[in-house]
């Protein structure tokens, strides 16, 4: 293969990686009876005093078909609506992050936690991140 072709796939593949969301480990039971907490993989950028939404997605192993309950933890100043929610067997699995961000929070990244916890088994966690600047 030339190197200019082998070139141009690792760059290919690493942009294709990059827009990927962050998953969390496995939670629940083992095998098809699990499930994953997505988030994005990149920062998302909000000014100090606004807003911005994100989604976070519970991805379902084939036989896992439990609720799940989703708790949010922001840092001060960073509210999330909802910081707490459930999503059922039958849902599709998207949940709207509300990230509201007060004026007086320091400039820069900040991680807001995510934990899943079923009825039975394991719970699990991610991160993500957001980047607050000035207005």
């Amino acid at each position: 293969m030339n190197k200019l072709l082998t070139g141009a796939l690792i760059v290919a593949a690493a942009l294709m990686v990059m827009g990927c969301d962050n998953t969390s480990e496995k939670g629940g039971g083992g095998g098809n009876d699990t499930f994953r907490i997505a988030v994005p993989a990149t920062a998302a950028d909000v000014n100090q005093g606004e807003v911005v939404t994100v989604r976070v997605t519970l991805e379902r192993g084939a036989a896992f078909k439990q609720p799940v309950k989703l708790e949010v933890k922001a840092p001060a100043g960073v509210d999330v609506e909802p910081n707490d929610a459930t999503v059922q067997p039958g849902d599709k699995g998207d949940v709207q992050l509300k990230i509201t961000v007060a004026k007086e929070v320091a400039l820069g990244e900040h991680k807001i936690f995510v934990k899943g916890t079923p009825d039975q088994g394991e719970p699990t966690q991610t991160e993500f991140r957001i980047i607050v600047r000035a207005k």
